[in-house]
């Protein structure tokens, strides 16, 4: 009986690591500047992710007060993809000495299994 569990849990392993649902996630982080506004971070989130312009505001707050927010939770391709989106939404009008967009990173996400 136990040899026969312990197939049992070799196979699980086996379809753990074959299937897409399975997929390793990763963050796509906002990284903090000097150089755009509040309000600029909010419009970007909404029109890029479409990020109600409240969880806008709370990612403003927090990537002002800690250098970094986690915007977006997803597969490699997407993340990749978010980030680039982040990186060519341009400048601030808001703010004279603003020379492009914000800076976004992708980091591994860690989930417990």
């Amino acid at each position: 009986m136990a040899r026969h569990l312990e197939v049992l849990e070799e196979e699980d392993q086996l379809t753990d690591e074959l299937d897409p649902a399975y997929e390793p996630l990763f963050h796509v982080v906002l990284l903090d500047d000097d150089h755009h506004s509040d309000t600029y971070v909010i419009e970007m989130l909404g029109r890029l992710f479409y990020i109600p312009a409240g969880e806008g505001a709370r990612h403003a707050a927090e990537v002002d007060a800690t250098g970094r927010t986690i915007v977006l939770t997803c597969e490699l391709p997407q993340a990749e993809f978010a980030r680039d989106q982040i990186h060519g939404y341009g400048r601030d009008p808001r703010i004279q000495s603003c020379k492009g967009s914000m800076s976004a990173t992708v980091e591994p996400a860690e989930v417990a299994k």
